[in-house]
């Protein structure tokens, strides 16, 4: 079945022809029909797959029907997510499926100024995109009034939860004023997520599972090199020196070390931008836009930009340090590999980290193949400038040692 096929509007369907839409991805084939008719639906499917349009061309198309002008009584659809970046991607896909329709679609989060928000807001939203934080201080404002919204979607819900968003969930579906429909979607599932989906959803709600067993891509391929935790930025410099025109993401633990790889990167002549949770919104606005177009090849991230960031044309992930949570290897690594391009997926695993690789290796149920490093290899990565101007000093006092020595030996014997 084509998108042409479906019963929405001809202004959806022209949009989604520009876009490149052509046939539905599974999960967007089985979300779609529920969500026009109204139905609940709790869907869990891997990243890559589809998910925001699988959300944005129903609500879109419904409110759209509903509207006799451009002009807003106020907001119909709330779209809550866990972070700035992914609001921000969201906000750019429901605006691009309803450009020219009668929907009118903001992007609400932390880190701008309220009054620029505030205003627009009271010019008539349709769709609102939010972060929880942002959200309900103007909701506590009285800026944004809840009294006609009927859709709520919770998505990436599992990382909402990981960052304490449940009370916040709980809340926002206890002050909506009128029956509604409430769309849940996830990229992973265990029990916690279960129990927060059933106590959002209907009871009759529609369950979509796409791929359960496969938490990753097929299109993805693992790979671990076994690296000392000093030794990771040697490699990282020699594999982007290698590869100077893909595009890829290096996924560290903390906000410190994303800025220390990123200042290492630098001083070998690297051009990196890096986003974390320290970074103010500008700051993180332009190093994803530089990322996006091009301008920057290499990104460095914490796991903050794990969750549901689709750029373009990732051609390697990089997990510089191997994160905690197992779970997040599976988002880290759906940065690449999305649709139909294949990716590749490099761990730098130290002693210290070996479990770690254990637990992933067991979750994802796929092969990580050992890239082998012969010690004279490895010793010639991690052999930088400092290091081999180091060793030239070292043997010059050597020699000096050594004709000190062979002078004495030759005063000893003309006496």
């Amino acid at each position: 079945m084509k998108f042409d096929q479906y019963y929405i509007s001809d202004d959806i369907k022209k949009n989604l022809s520009k876009l490149g839409f052509k046939r539905p991805t599974d999960i967007q084939f089985k979300a779609i029909p529920s969500i026009i008719d109204g139905e609940d639906v709790l869907a869990i499917a891997q990243t890559g797959t589809g998910k925001t349009a699988a959300f944005a061309i129903p609500v879109i198309d419904k409110i759209h029907r509903y509207k006799t002008s451009k002009r807003s009584r106020g907001i119909k659809c709330i779209v809550m997510v866990p972070t700035r970046e992914l609001a921000l991607q969201i906000g750019e896909v429901f605006k691009s499926i309803a450009r020219h329709t009668k929907v009118q679609v903001f992007t609400l989060h932390g880190g701008v100024e309220q009054d620029r928000q505030i205003a627009k807001l009271q010019d008539g939203i349709d769709v609102l995109i939010a972060t929880p934080g942002r959200m309900f201080d103007l909701i506590n404002q009285q800026a944004i009034k809840l009294d006609y919204v009927s859709t709520l979607v919770l998505d990436e819900a599992d990382h909402m939860l990981d960052l304490g968003f449940i009370e916040d969930i709980k809340y926002i579906k206890k002050m909506l004023k009128r029956s509604h429909q409430t769309l849940f979607f996830s990229a992973t599932i265990n029990d916690e997520i279960k129990k927060l989906a059933y106590s959002q959803v209907k009871s009759a709600a529609i369950r979509i599972q796409v791929s359960p067993k496969d938490r990753i891509s097929k299109n993805i391929s693992h790979f671990v090199m076994f690296v000392e935790l000093d030794d990771k930025r040697f490699f990282l410099d020699r594999f982007l020196h290698d590869h100077p025109d893909s595009k890829v993401i290096v996924f560290v633990r903390t906000k410190v070390r994303a800025e220390r790889v990123n200042k290492a990167m630098d001083r070998a002549g690297i051009a990196a931008v890096s986003l974390h949770g320290d970074k103010d919104q500008n700051e993180r606005t332009e190093a994803m836009h530089a990322f996006r177009n091009g301008t920057c090849r290499v990104l460095i991230a914490t796991d903050i930009s794990a969750r549901g960031i689709d750029v373009p044309d990732v051609d390697y992930v990089i997990n510089y340090d191997l994160p905690e949570k197992v779970e997040n290897y599976v988002h880290r690594v759906g940065r690449t590999g999305r649709g139909l391009k294949l990716g590749e997926a490099i761990s730098y695993c130290s002693l210290e980290e070996k479990p770690l690789l254990e637990e992933i290796q067991t979750f994802i149920t796929k092969p990580i193949d050992i890239i082998k490093v012969s010690k004279e290899g490895y010793a010639e990565i991690i052999r930088t400038p400092e290091k081999a101007a180091q060793e030239l000093l070292d043997l010059v006092a050597e020699h000096e040692s050594w004709l000190g020595a062979k002078g004495k030996k030759s005063k000893k014997r003309k006496k």
